[in-house]
């Protein structure tokens, strides 16, 4: 009976070291997972930053774009206008 005695004692020193391990994985598996988490959010963050420039630089593309439409009507204006008085 000893015997057996210190088989189930094995395999329950066993159990408790497999249980032991699984929840050391799931340890370090959290660990990677806030790691690789963090470095999302760093990411975002840059993204969040290029968008901001973008957004930026769109609106001094269209700064532009509103001056060169004025340029070019006044242009057109300039260019009509000499024209209405030597027909008057």
């Amino acid at each position: 009976m000893a015997r057996r005695t210190d088989i189930e004692d094995g395999l329950g020193r066993l159990d408790k070291l497999t249980h032991e391990e699984a929840r050391m994985a799931m340890a370090e598996n959290l660990k990677a997972t806030h790691v690789v988490d963090a470095r999302v959010k760093g990411v975002v963050d840059k993204v969040v930053d290029v968008g901001d420039v973008v957004a930026s630089i769109g609106e001094g593309v269209q700064a532009v774009s509103d001056k060169v439409s004025v340029v070019i009507g006044g242009a057109q204006t300039v260019f009509c206008w000499p024209s209405k008085l030597d027909s008057s």
